[in-house]
């Protein structure tokens, strides 16, 4: 090699770097750029310590209910990690907290209660197999579903978890067009005025499904835009029946939910806001199934998709709604009237106000928001409202100041 080509080789490599570094400081001041927007601090002390050596598994669910009680839905540990081998204790640490944790607003524990997978003994009900989504309707009743094999149903009980019902008939495989029972249920929430519930309808099946609370049936579903659900659609000629093929940020507007559908929140102008979790989207209906509106968030997101929760911000307009962004690492601010994002809270990490995979969200009357982990994370974080003001772009954990 001669000494032309050693000094051109060296200067390429010098503007590789260069870009690189530019790239790196615009990516900086973006980051940094001030937006307005709501603003949040991380307690790290919220909730408090919880008795009996208690320790939480993967914290699946989260919700508030109308006094700002918090509740969570966890799916517990086992073995080792529990202090036992089998069923001999090997550790004085440490114990699986029950599945449902009520706190209260300070983050103290008020009730802990639930059951092991599989039909209960002496009662009627079959707890699903797998933990997944957490509702509280008017009177402070519980439900709760789960996204293992034969979790075609939803449970209901009262606070303090006395048995009441079972919309749908469990062990069950995925039907999206099915009216006797669910498909592995993802989420739950409600609309109090018509007595009806949403279920985000969900890891097995592809569609929203709407329950009457008192008779327990299905009223009506519907899929992506509107659509019947299809559970095994061709796409677009390329593949065999059956093959669903591997999302790409170049194919917008897939005419059917991608699994999960990972929640549907009414807001409080009667639209429907449907988690299309892999499809890295937010699909807006009206109430009836008509389909709205759309937008997308980091559309170029592989795996586990961008989108797997939403929370509305507690003002009558609900100016704003948040997303749980578990792959990414973050939540999401999103201003509801133009769908667009305008910040963002949290970051990577294992310390406060970082995520390993932030899965679950609500809001409280104040404004503060609650996220769970999944996977790794195994936490319940609080991020406190400080109202709307000059913030970064990206906001990062949101340490206190003081």
């Amino acid at each position: 090699m001669n000494r032309r080509n050693i000094l051109f080789g060296g200067g390429l490599v010098v503007a590789i770097v260069l870009v690189g570094i530019a790239q790196t400081r615009l990516e900086a001041v973006a980051a940094t750029q001030m937006v307005r927007a709501p603003k949040f601090e991380i307690d790290p002390y919220w909730p408090k310590p919880i008795p009996n050596q208690w320790v939480y598994g993967t914290v699946i669910g989260v919700t508030v209910d109308a006094a700002d009680n918090v509740y969570i839905v966890h799916r517990g540990i086992t073995g080792a990690e529990a202090g036992a081998e089998g069923d001999a204790p090997i550790a004085e640490c440490c114990r699986s907290a029950p599945p449902i944790l009520q706190f209260d607003p300070e983050g103290n524990l008020v009730r802990a209660w639930g059951h092991p997978p599989g039909p209960v003994a002496g009662q009627n009900f079959v707890w699903p197999a797998s933990n997944h989504g957490l509702g509280i309707d008017a009177q402070g009743n519980v439900y709760i579903g789960g996204n293992g094999g034969g979790d075609s149903h939803v449970l209901k009980f009262t606070v303090d978890g006395t048995y009441l019902g079972t919309f749908g008939e469990p062990g069950n495989a995925p039907n999206s067009n099915a009216r006797n029972h669910f498909g592995q249920v993802a989420d739950i929430s409600f609309d109090f005025d018509a007595n009806e519930a949403f279920f985000a309808d969900g890891y097995g099946n592809k569609r929203v499904a709407v329950v009457d609370l008192n008779t327990f049936q299905i009223k009506r579903f519907w899929g992506a835009y509107g659509n019947r659900p299809i559970d095994n659609p061709t796409y677009r000629g390329t593949r065999a029946a059956g093959q669903v093929p591997p999302w790409s940020s170049e194919r917008y507007n897939e005419q059917q939910f991608r699994n999960p559908v990972h929640c549907a929140d009414p807001s409080n102008d009667g639209l429907l806001y449907v988690c299309d979790r892999q499809n890295n989207r937010v699909q807006v209906f009206q109430k009836n199934g008509t389909y709205v509106r759309e937008a997308y968030f980091a559309p170029a997101t592989l795996g586990d998709g961008a989108v797997w929760d939403i929370a509305f911000s507690p003002d009558p307009e609900q100016s704003f709604f948040y997303i749980a962004d578990g792959k990414n690492a973050r939540i999401r601010i999103v201003d509801r009237q133009t769908m667009q994002e305008v910040s963002t809270v949290g970051t990577g990490g294992r310390y406060a106000g970082e995520f390993q995979a932030v899965h679950s969200i609500d809001t409280d009357s104040q404004g503060n928001i609650y996220a769970t982990e999944t996977y790794e994370g195994r936490r319940l974080h609080k991020f406190v409202y400080q109202g709307i003001t000059d913030v970064a772009r990206h906001q990062g954990a949101a340490w206190p100041s003081r």
